[in-house]
């Protein structure tokens, strides 16, 4: 993230741009020398406008928050009055009172909207239509609009995503000729993969503001809880055929969105409606979009206090300048930027309008969520026996989303509902155990990602249904009724005391978190040698699990213990020096059960015919959490002779009939049997089944064969989408019953999957059932009944041997968005430690 001295920088950088503009504020049609909608804008010459804007209109500030992955510049435009902007950290100020985050009494009844553009980059008409609404807002000659700045203070993001715009409008440029083809099979309706939806990781950035694995979404929401603004609107585009949709939203709604959130955004979209009706213009409201899942562009802010709204424009990555419809009509790139510059403009004046409502509700809805917070858990209780480093990292998730917490200072009784079995239970709360009170500003948001079981109105919904922090970050947790004081602000802990050894043998650090996988990669990048345990063992008095790095001495040249130490101290580990290899129980640090860690060479592939998500994931995992060297292998030209080089191989879900069709397997399955290890995740699972050699099958129903021969179940066209989510598992949590022995489990005894597939793999008859969903394993989210009955006694991560390597398959992608925590321990597991000491098998 950013400091504050880096918006700083980027204004002085800009400056020299401001003064080389004109002193009057132009038109984007003057300034740019084109008319909006002639062409697509690229991202510098937006940045340009809104600078000049900025320099040129007294009702704008400009402040930039940070930047992208590939160094472009993200910022805001601040509009209103001149007056309002004299006294715009008043304003700010105010409204975090009103929230309840500052003390005092709030002043005055400015409304707040934020305007947030191309979230997706290839939803490319965001961005040019925030120019036109920025310039007509920062108009001093325009009088509508300087009514409504008034009592409102506009916020406009003009470019969320600017690495993947850039990605698809300089693609768009290559691709068109002198003159725009609209027909729909023309090159230029047919962006390449991986497409410029996502951002340089292939992230979509309009799921990541509950996780913020995103540098762009850190970076945004930081500035975002600084303001917390009344409404908020996430611009975007949907298919070419379709028209045009505003707010109302789609059920299901979360129960917690109130009935003012529920009302106001009805009402914005009357005001809508009357400008589309003037102008013939098709839309429509009520469908498709719900408001459910937290990681949205509306959904977030509504959790947060806003009225959150999404705006979808027909046209997407598709469109183009212009394109013909299913209808015969021509969509052109001007006639969407006037519908979002309408919903956008309609947006700001029913909020003015409304200002002395709106911010009298916004202040109500904090108000009861300190004083009367929904849902019946009042109490959050983590306890303080988790792993120190998932609890730590737990933490900073909340501080991250505005979330306040505490620690406990005594011990007392309570009951509550019990992560671990989904029951009620009787518990104690300790010394040291997080707690996280309902009765805070950010109340709804912290029901919303700790509650176990959200509440799903209906079970046709956009996204996952799923997503409890406690279960993503595997801790033993409690939510309870009772309404328990959070305590400290710092946890308790004594600092466990550390051996005095002069010249350790050996240093050990446990195995059971993701900085313990990210010190081990920083070990491996510097050349550090060291080991690891692969049964339990006792030193000292101490017992040590499973996977517990032995970091010896032996191997080891140069600065050994400032490498180690000061390694150790980056990533937060507990170092524990042993004068000797021999242990009290268990095997020697020379043992062949404590093999040596070989620093694997990694590869992934990267093509079409695979998801540029789960690509993105792997890719993103590696370069910017782990700091580990991973190649991507690109298909078009990968022979199976290339990865002589790496000793892993991964495979994201995907399809690999092109990639290795049947000629290619044999070479496969011969790296393999050489060493290589080969990580299947999701669709590539799928791909192996059947295959020769390997041991993956997916699991036969019971009755499946008298049901091929029954009656096919009557089908009614205007429920088909009901009928056909009953095979489906769109996002739900499961609990996945560890063989923690086996080193693909190493330091996970307690793990919970995020299943988004039905797929049903029976137990591997050749290999390590690692991980498997046993009957009545659904723990929270919906899953289609049909689904649920399969989902019984079936495959979740398993290894098999196959010579002197592996094939690891994970049913489910333990990396997906990025944020189950201890999905990332798993995969870890899967690149370090698996097959370090597999004997050969043929």
């Amino acid at each position: 993230m950013k400091s504050r001295s880096f918006s700083f920088l980027l204004v002085l950088a800009l400056l020299p741009l401001a003064a080389q503009a004109q002193d009057r504020l132009l038109s984007p049609a003057e300034f740019l020398g084109y008319a909006l909608g002639e062409r697509f804008t690229p991202h510098h010459r937006v940045v340009d406008y809104v600078t000049h804007v900025a320099a040129a209109s007294p009702n704008v500030r400009l402040e930039p928050y940070g930047e992208t992955y590939e160094g472009r510049p993200l910022l805001t435009a601040f509009v209103t009055t001149p007056g309002n902007l004299g006294r715009l950290e008043t304003i700010r100020e105010d409204n975090l009172r009103r929230a309840g985050l500052l003390p005092g009494e709030p002043a005055g009844e400015t409304a707040l909207v934020w305007l947030s553009y191309n979230v997706h980059g290839n939803e490319s008409v965001s961005t040019e239509a925030a120019m036109a609404t920025l310039y007509a807002l920062a108009n001093p000659a325009d009088a509508h609009t300087q009514r409504w700045l008034e009592n409102a203070v506009v916020v406009i993001d003009p470019c969320i995503n600017p690495d993947g715009r850039e990605r698809y409008v300089q693609w768009y440029r290559q691709a068109r000729g002198r003159a725009p083809n609209a027909r729909p099979a023309a090159w230029e309706h047919h962006e390449p993969w991986p497409g410029g939806r996502t951002n340089h990781y292939y992230f979509d950035l309009n799921r990541d503001w509950a996780w913020m694995t995103q540098q762009e979404t850190q970076q945004r929401l930081a500035l975002y809880n600084r303001w917390l603004p009344h409404v908020h609107v996430d611009f975007h585009e949907q298919g070419v055929d379709e028209p045009y949709y505003f707010a109302p939203a789609a059920e299901p709604f979360h129960e917690s969105i109130t009935a003012f959130q529920r009302d106001f955004q009805t009402e914005i979209g009357a005001n809508h409606a009357r400008y589309f009706d003037a102008e013939g213009w098709l839309y429509f409201t009520r469908q498709r979009f719900d408001l459910f899942y937290p990681g949205y562009g509306d959904t977030w802010p509504t959790f947060n206090g806003a009225v959150g709204m999404t705006y979808e424009q027909g046209g997407s990555g598709r469109a183009g300048l212009a394109i013909r419809t299913a209808e015969g009509d021509t969509l052109t790139l001007a006639e969407r930027i006037a519908h979002h510059h309408t919903t956008g403009l309609s947006t700001v004046e029913t909020m003015a309008q409304n200002h002395r409502r709106v911010v009298a509700q916004f202040a109500d809805y904090f108000a009861q969520a300190r004083t009367a917070p929904p849902g019946d858990y009042k109490t959050y209780v983590v306890k303080g026996e988790n792993a120190p480093d998932r609890l730590d990292a737990l933490a900073r998730h909340l501080d991250a989303q505005g979330i306040a917490y505490g620690y406990a200072e005594a011990r007392r009784q309570a009951r509550g509902f019990a992560y671990a079995t989904g029951r009620a239970e009787g518990f104690t709360v300790a010394p040291g155990d997080l707690l996280v009170s309902a009765y805070q500003p950010k109340s709804v948001l912290a029901k919303v990602l700790l509650e176990p079981r959200s509440v799903l109105a209906d079970s046709v919904t956009y996204d996952i249904t799923a997503w409890a922090l406690p279960y993503a970050y595997g801790l033993d947790a409690f939510a309870t009724t009772e309404r328990l004081a959070p305590g400290a602000p710092t946890p308790p802990r004594d600092a466990a005391p550390t051996p005095s050894v002069a010249r350790p043998y050996a240093y050990l650090v446990e195995w059971n978190s993701l900085d313990d996988a990210r010190f081990l990669a920083a070990l491996l990048e510097q050349g550090i040698k060291l080991r690891f345990a692969e049964q339990p063992f006792e030193v000292n008095g101490r017992t040590y699990a499973e996977g517990t790095l032995i970091i010896t001495r032996k191997g080891n040249a140069g600065d050994f213990d400032t490498t180690v130490r000061e390694t150790a101290a980056q990533f937060g580990q507990a170092l524990v020096p042993v004068e000797s290899g021999i242990v009290t129980r268990g095997a020697d640090f020379g043992s062949s059960d404590v093999p040596f860690l070989a620093r694997p060479e990694v590869a992934v592939l990267a093509s079409e015919e695979i998801s540029s998500y789960a690509l993105g994931e792997v890719w993103h995992f590696f370069d910017q959490v782990l700091h580990y060297p991973i190649t991507l292998l690109p298909t078009d030209d990968f022979e199976i002779a290339d990865l002589t080089l790496f000793d892993v191989l991964i495979l994201p879900s995907g399809a690999y009939d092109k990639i290795f069709p049947d000629e290619k397997l044999p070479a496969l399955k011969e790296w393999i049997r050489g060493g290589g290890r080969l990580i299947a995740m999701e669709r590539a699972v799928s791909f192996f089944e059947g295959k020769e050699g390997f041991a993956v099958k997916k699991k036969k129903a019971e009755g499946e064969a008298a049901d091929s021969l029954a009656a096919p179940r009557q089908r009614r066209y205007g429920e088909r989408e009901r009928q056909e989510i009953s095979d489906e598992v769109p996002g739900s949590i499961f609990r996945v019953e560890m063989d923690a022995t086996h080193p693909l489990g190493f330091g996970l005894d307690r793990y919970f999957t995020l299943k988004r597939n039905d797929n049903a793999f029976a137990f591997l008859d050749d290999g390590w059932n690692v991980g498997v969903l046993r009957t009545d394993s659904h723990v929270s989210g919906f899953t289609g009944y049909r689904a649920r009955a399969a989902l019984q006694d079936v495959l979740a991560f398993g290894v098999q041997e196959m010579g002197r390597g592996e094939v690891v398959y994970l049913v489910d992608d333990p990396l997906f968005r990025g944020f189950w925590y201890t999905g990332k321990l798993l995969f870890a597991n899967a690149v370090f430690l698996v097959g370090q000491s597999t004997p050969a098998r043929y």
